[in-house]
């Protein structure tokens, strides 16, 4: 079971990844903004993959790759982290890490439908019937309404709104966006490349795609500000290894081995397992409602293992 559930069983653990990278970045992106923390963890994970690369390949920098997997890796690189993950970590500074990542598993359907476009991939019937499911149960969350107090409102007539910020809600559909397409690209450029180097290409795209972008928009004394607050680079330090590190190289082990709409349903468990820190850690209140939804979610994740 476990050799014909290899690319299921990566994008699990991509889940898990990043989920501790989500609680770490929605901490840092709220003491320091969103360009400091996305420019530094990409430094990081720079780093990290340039030692690494050198001890195990015996070179820093991926010069084996192809011109058709430098384009398409850099592509992806700048398509997931610069668009993607900017929104996704702008998104935290409106709403919690647990609502973002219930919105970013919107970029599984996204992802199946540019696979089946442009890829040819295709999914089974029991596969479409679990992403429906999974995404039934993201809706249950995002759905959650309130009903306004009508006399503060001054008003006769029932209103209500929704419990999260429209804005933060957007932000984390662009993220989903980003991701999605940033994982097809992936999956695209790859081939039968080394899954390594190839993540390592997109980190280096990524990582000169925010610094030109924060160097026209002269953001580097907030960097320099971010770096000096010892708070916020632990909270950066530990998300650069469980996400541009760990999780971005298991989530390309895991579109390797599987679909990527497969893979990006199962990533998608993250609001799930998100609920137990954000409750005994971040003491959010969580509905019921909240709750049923993303079990249902899991429930549909689990269906993807039974065939």
């Amino acid at each position: 079971m476990i050799t014909s559930h290899l690319g299921e069983l990566f994008a699990l653990l991509t889940a898990f990844f990043w989920t501790t990278t989500s609680l770490s970045f929605q901490q840092a992106t709220r003491r320091s903004g969103v360009l400091s923390v996305n420019v530094l963890r990409l430094i990081i994970a720079f780093v990290i993959y340039a030692l690494i690369s050198y001890f195990s390949r015996g070179m820093f920098l991926p010069f084996d790759a192809s011109v058709h997997q430098w384009i398409w890796m850099s592509l992806s690189g700048i398509v997931g982290f610069v668009f993607g993950d900017y929104f996704l970590l702008k998104s935290y500074e409106f709403i919690s890490a647990r609502i973002s990542m219930l919105l970013m598993s919107l970029s599984a359907p996204i992802a199946a439908l540019i696979s089946w476009i442009f890829l040819g991939e295709s999914m089974s019937f029991i596969s479409l019937i679990a992403m429906f499911i999974t995404i039934f149960g993201i809706t249950v969350v995002i759905t959650e309404k309130k009903k306004l107090d009508e006399e503060k409102l001054g008003s006769k007539n029932k209103k209500f709104q929704f419990s999260f910020s429209p804005k933060g809600m957007l932000f984390a559909f662009l993220g989903s966006l980003g991701q999605a397409l940033g994982l097809v690209l992936s999956k695209y450029g790859m081939q039968d490349y080394n899954v390594f180097a190839a993540t390592q290409i997109r980190i280096i795209a990524s990582s000169i795609g925010f610094v030109i972008l924060i160097s026209l928009i002269k953001r580097w004394p907030k960097v320099k500000q971010t770096v000096k607050d010892s708070i916020s680079i632990k909270f950066i330090l530990v998300g650069s290894i469980f996400g541009p590190f760990l999780g971005v190289y298991t989530s390309l082990l895991s579109v390797k081995y599987t679909s990527v709409g497969i893979a990006s349903t199962i990533m998608a468990i993250i609001p799930v397992l998100i609920i137990p820190p954000a409750i005994l850690i971040y003491k959010e209140k969580v509905t019921l409602k909240e709750v049923i939804g993303a079990f249902i979610a899991l429930t549909g994740i689990g269906l993807f293992f039974i065939q």
